[in-house]
């Protein structure tokens, strides 16, 4: 039996925040995951460790926000092809990119995964 969006949704939120927890060191407050045709956008809040926080709040902040958006970056970047494998393994269908930002001001991050093809939910097939 297909699983529907809502279940894909917050199968991607479990699989993200398990990421953010054990590859960054700290998971998100708070997520949300949106399948979009054959995009899936995840919104995260409060992902900042105290310490990026502080660093973000230094006197020439600048430095310490780009910083802090590099590192993030790297990491993202090493850490890749699990989260593809992990949405790929939940929906089913090949990532073919990934794309984020993180908000040194919010805390907030944001990732955009864009799939070959749009996940087969229940929802789909009872609409053909």
């Amino acid at each position: 039996m297909e699983k529907t969006k809502g279940q894909l949704e917050a199968e991607i939120c479990d699989a993200i925040t398990r990421f953010e927890k054990d590859y960054m060191g700290r998971g998100p407050l708070e997520s949300k995951a949106y399948i979009i045709d054959d995009m899936i956008l995840v919104r995260l809040k409060n992902v900042l460790t105290h310490a990026e926080l502080r660093l973000a709040d230094t006197p020439d902040r600048r430095d310490g926000r780009e910083l802090i958006k590099r590192i993030r970056i790297t990491l993202m970047e090493q850490g890749r092809p699990l989260l593809e494998a992990a949405v790929e393994k939940i929906t089913g269908v090949k990532v073919k990119s990934l794309h984020t930002d993180i908000s040194t001001v919010t805390g907030e991050r944001v990732v955009l995964f864009s799939l070959l093809t749009p996940p087969l939910t229940d929802q789909c097939r009872d609409k053909k």
